[in-house]
């Protein structure tokens, strides 16, 4: 007889009771997922990631007295933190932005489907990220420009690009469709992989760009000037 993998402990912050009520209402209904408390604020969650043992927080990323940028980057300096997902409408993706960059594993529209929510928190619980192509592709059209390029003044993204350049032409196939959001089943349809293939090759990728996470590698490729398209594809209707 095997034994079952204990629930996914989840807490929810936003400063909306509605918004924490309609999550709740989802998740409930999934029996690998317990949703353990709630809080309003970020202050709140910093609070429940240290009380609780918590394996994923959703994230909300403005609220009052603490946002969920501050509290993402002090939840993720605890020896025993939490994966995060941010949640996110398209006027604040700059926020959201700002939090991956502190370290969350995923972000998504609060319009998510309850599908893509759930999937969204099972695959952050075991190591991977959660990244909506529609908030990707928008922060391209946003940020791409900004983001620092690789240069002698810039010597950071200089050392990241030399180690790009080590890359396979494959592994760079491949880190080009992550940052665009494809998932491993859509990587595995656009270059005609396995499955298992195309996780190695994310996982040699990990490695050699000493990058934390899925989310890690989409940054570095932006910040690096990969030839990323920003047709990334539209969440399923």
């Amino acid at each position: 007889m095997t034994l079952s993998s204990p629930p996914i402990r989840i807490a929810l912050v936003d400063d909306q009771a509605l918004i924490r009520t309609g999550l709740r209402m989802v998740l409930e209904n999934e029996p690998d997922i317990d949703v353990v408390n709630e809080a309003e604020d970020g202050h709140g969650a910093i609070e429940l990631a240290r009380v609780h043992r918590l394996d994923v927080i959703l994230m909300d990323v403005r609220m009052p007295r603490l946002d969920g940028i501050a509290a993402t980057t002090a939840i993720l300096r605890q020896e025993t933190a939490p994966k995060v997902i941010m949640l996110t409408t398209f006027d604040l993706d700059e926020y959201a932005f700002a939090a991956i960059r502190a370290g969350a594993s995923g972000f998504l529209l609060k319009d998510a489907r309850p599908a893509d929510l759930t999937a969204a928190i099972r695959a952050v619980h075991t190591g991977d990220a959660a990244l909506s192509p529609r908030v990707t592709r928008r922060m391209v059209e946003l940020f791409a420009k900004k983001l620092p390029v690789a240069s002698a003044d810039n010597p950071g993204t200089t050392e990241t690009s030399s180690i790009l350049s080590t890359l396979t032409p494959r592994e760079q196939d491949i880190l080009v469709a992550v940052a665009e959001g494809l998932n491993n089943s859509e990587i595995t349809e656009r270059f005609c992989l396995s499955e298992s293939t195309v996780k190695t090759h994310i996982s040699h990728l990990l490695q050699k760009l000493n990058a934390r996470d899925r989310v890690h590698l989409v940054i570095l490729a932006y910040q690096n000037g990969m030839n990323i398209g920003t047709a990334a594809h539209d969440d399923r209707p």
